[in-house]
């Protein structure tokens, strides 16, 4: 789901109404309202693009623009700005304060909704996305978890990676490795982003093999379940018949020396986060390499859930373990 967000002062909200109706068929795009006063609420949330209506706001509007630019999580967040001021001079000026777009009134429907559409399209490709999977990457991840605490949300952080994959990599090839990893976000995306419901959820691609998502609601754990068992079943057709049945594939160290190792299975980690337990991101991924660490100690595909309330808790591997 994307958000525009309006600044506007007009207390019939012209601008956004009409923006409403505009963006109406475009069922992936929500539109919200907010006041000058309101600006560092709706920093918070990271609005995929902001619209200035200028004429109706009575503050220094560099100051605006250098607030919204200047918020590192919005530093790459669109500004378009509409206003019936046409001076070349002030539009001039207006553009130099990484203004991307300037429209002036009246403003035309259809090209007031091309600009946004097109600068949608522009983020989706410019926002750090693997191009082997089109998910987003490390920058969004890390907006994504911000966002959450920042909004004092309880949420699932899982982290995700395939175990004995570089031993496929080496057997089969780095082309039909990526084959692998394609599969591997494929299924993550269709078991966490599976409805409607579920458009808050997120998931993202660190590199390599390792993914995140981040799942909001109790069902997580179903979720695992339904990752792993996708995966499991989906697997084996990367791999010859003869490797399947012998349940391993052979591959040759440096030493000349030929190593068994299993087939290709995932190992999930699952961290509940509660904003009493953590400060910050760091401390979240702390928590979640040390939970998928202990999932990659089990053999075959297996999740492991830290439900620590604090900090201080020891985890206890017998109480912890949860295996499909």
């Amino acid at each position: 789901m994307k958000h525009i967000y309006v600044l506007d002062e007009d207390k019939e909200k012209i601008i956004y109404k009409a923006l409403v109706q505009i963006m109406e068929k475009e069922k992936s795009i929500k539109v919200h309202n907010y006041k000058i006063s309101e600006i560092s609420e709706a920093l918070v949330n990271i609005p995929d693009i902001v619209v200035v209506n200028e004429d109706n706001i009575n503050v220094d509007m560099e100051n605006v623009f250098k607030q919204i630019k200047s918020n590192e999580d919005n530093s790459i967040t669109p500004i378009i700005v509409l206003s019936s001021n046409k001076e070349q001079n002030h539009i001039i000026e207006t553009l130099k304060n990484d203004v991307e777009i300037y429209l002036t009134k009246p403003i035309n429907d259809e090209i007031l909704y091309y600009s946004i559409m097109n600068i949608m399209k522009l983020l989706n490709r410019n926002r750090m996305v693997s191009p082997l999977t089109g998910l987003p990457g490390n920058v969004q991840i890390q907006a994504e978890m911000k966002k959450r605490l920042s909004n004092g949300k309880s949420y699932a952080m899982i982290y995700i990676d395939l175990d004995n994959f570089k031993a496929y990599n080496d057997t089969y090839g780095f082309s039909n490795g990526d084959e692998m990893i394609k599969l591997t976000a494929r299924v993550i995306t269709k078991n966490v982003m599976k409805n409607d419901e579920n458009e808050q959820n997120f998931v993202g691609h660190i590199g390599g093999d390792d993914f995140v998502a981040i799942v909001e609601g109790d069902d997580y754990e179903q979720v695992c379940q339904n990752i792993i068992a996708e995966f499991d079943k989906s697997v084996e057709k990367y791999f010859s018949k003869e490797d399947v049945e012998r349940g391993y594939i052979e591959v040759e160290n440096r030493k000349g020396v030929m190593e068994q190792f299993p087939l290709t299975t995932i190992s999930v980690g699952v961290v509940e986060v509660t904003p009493e337990r953590f400060k910050n991101t760091l401390e979240i991924g702390e928590a979640g390499a040390a939970v998928k660490h202990l999932a990659k100690t089990i053999y075959g595909s297996t999740y492991v859930i830290d439900r620590r309330k604090n900090r201080e808790e020891i985890f206890d591997k017998a109480e912890q373990r949860e295996i499909k």
